[in-house]
């Protein structure tokens, strides 16, 4: 039976850890999702998870009703203190009429200043997963 079961491969898109100023001028970390399908996805749900053998940290989950092709939506802010966990993003959505899943994980210790590179949707310095 479970072979049966086939679960198509995500392509497109793609998680972003970025650090820029707030509103208040202010250098904080923020999450972004980021579609470079062709295509708007619906109903996005991210749910979020900082975690190692001994720690966790609280589930966040967000909602998105509709992201339209070749865009991107800030999705949290994320605090340096969890950067030493492995912090990982569940994203489910609607292509089309199918039901799509993929899980990004920033690994711990990976998300630092050092590591920034340009992220060309986003016109920003940020650390991306494919």
């Amino acid at each position: 039976m479970k072979k049966d079961i086939i679960l198509p491969e995500v392509t497109g898109i793609e998680m972003a850890v970025v650090f820029e100023k707030n509103d208040n001028q202010e250098n904080n970390w923020y999450v972004y999702l980021i579609n470079r399908k062709e295509i708007t996805i619906e109903m996005v749900m991210v749910v979020s998870q900082g975690f190692s053998e001994t720690k966790t940290t609280t589930v966040f989950r967000k909602k998105i009703e509709k992201l339209p092709p070749n865009s991107f939506e800030k999705v949290e802010l994320i605090h340096a203190d969890v950067f030493i966990l492995d912090n990982r993003f569940q994203i489910s959505f609607f292509e089309g009429n199918k039901i799509m899943e993929k899980t990004f994980t920033f690994k711990a210790n990976s998300i630092k200043q050092e590591s920034l590179k340009m992220i060309d949707i986003l016109n920003k310095e940020g650390i991306i997963i494919k």
